[in-house]
């Protein structure tokens, strides 16, 4: 972590590693996944000195994470297919249902 980080963000930090690390990562880059979404969170909220394009204007860490998260029972939400569908280019999705957009998109 940073020098002169809050208290809250090395709390994030630690939980944000042991959490990669449960799921296998290695040490180093549990270390590294922690500090790049700490930072981006910092850099979101206007805390740090120097901020990338893309840690402002992308989906963020937490949103991502949820929308990965569709491998439930019904899989996928309409809302998901549907997105994926619009970014294939499929016509006619506006009026197709759930079992539509995933025989579309070959689900």
């Amino acid at each position: 972590m940073p020098r002169g980080s809050s208290p809250k963000s090395e709390r994030q930090y630690e939980h944000i590693k042991e959490s990669a690390e449960e799921r296998g990562e290695s040490t180093k880059r549990a270390k590294e996944i922690a500090a790049r979404t700490v930072n981006k969170q910092l850099a979101r909220s206007g805390e740090s000195k120097t901020v990338s394009r893309s840690s402002i204007q992308d989906m963020s860490s937490s949103r991502r994470g949820g929308q990965r998260s569709n491998s439930g029972a019904q899989g996928p939400t309409k809302e998901q297919l549907y997105n994926e569908a619009k970014q294939k280019g499929i016509g006619g999705r506006s009026k197709m249902d759930k079992a539509e957009l995933k025989r579309g998109l070959g689900h």
